[in-house]
């Protein structure tokens, strides 16, 4: 089955093709579609459905769109869904490495040391027609540490430490990521959908 992703993300793709091996998926710019609707939603699951059934109406056939992001304990669960346009202004956008370093020093400024407890979430929503979806949401749980390491990855992954491993996020090889990734547990929750239809 073909299968849309709505997202511009190669990194994502990638990761969503692997788990979902035996499916095409095909991004907008594989067919020279411009995308990028206005995520207004408060919560992640919204934003994942705005992108699905915009593209939806565009392709009409299967969608999957994600929304994503870092919730940080101490900041009160900020970026959230702000993560990738985090501390940007006038429509700018900061590089992760610009972002990572803003987040940390908020999370000095919070001044609470033994507090960085944090998830990555990840909705995830499957439009097989106007009025059918499917949805899920999955998180993958963590701690942010003080310097970036690793340089596998993207985004928030080189500051997001899984303390079962004793690695960040960007020290694991692709594989590994996709075998616990909150994108990859909702990627193959989908994928089991997709059995079932």
């Amino acid at each position: 089955m073909t299968i849309w992703f709505a997202t511009g993300n190669e990194h994502k793709r990638r990761e969503l093709s692997a788990i979902l091996a035996g499916h095409s998926v095909k991004i907008p710019s594989d067919a020279g579609i411009a995308f990028d609707p206005d995520e207004t939603g408060d919560v992640f699951l919204e934003n994942a459905f705005i992108k699905a059934h915009a593209l939806f109406e565009m392709v009409h056939e299967p969608v999957v769109a994600d929304d994503s992001g870092l919730c940080v304990d101490a900041l009160g669960g900020r970026p959230g869904v702000y993560s990738a346009r985090y501390g940007g202004v006038a429509g700018g956008k900061l590089t992760s490495s610009e972002r990572n370093a803003l987040l940390l020093k908020e999370i000095d400024n919070a001044g609470i040391a033994v507090c960085r407890t944090a998830r990555f979430v990840c909705a995830m929503a499957l439009v097989l027609s106007k009025d059918r979806f499917l949805a899920v949401q999955e998180t993958l749980e963590g701690e942010i540490i003080g310097e970036e390491r690793g340089t596998n990855g993207f985004g928030y992954d080189p500051i997001f430490f899984l303390p079962e491993r004793g690695l960040t996020v960007a020290e694991l090889s692709e594989r590994e990521k996709n075998s616990i990734s909150h994108r990859a547990k909702a990627a193959r929750a989908i994928g089991k959908m997709l059995e079932t239809i």
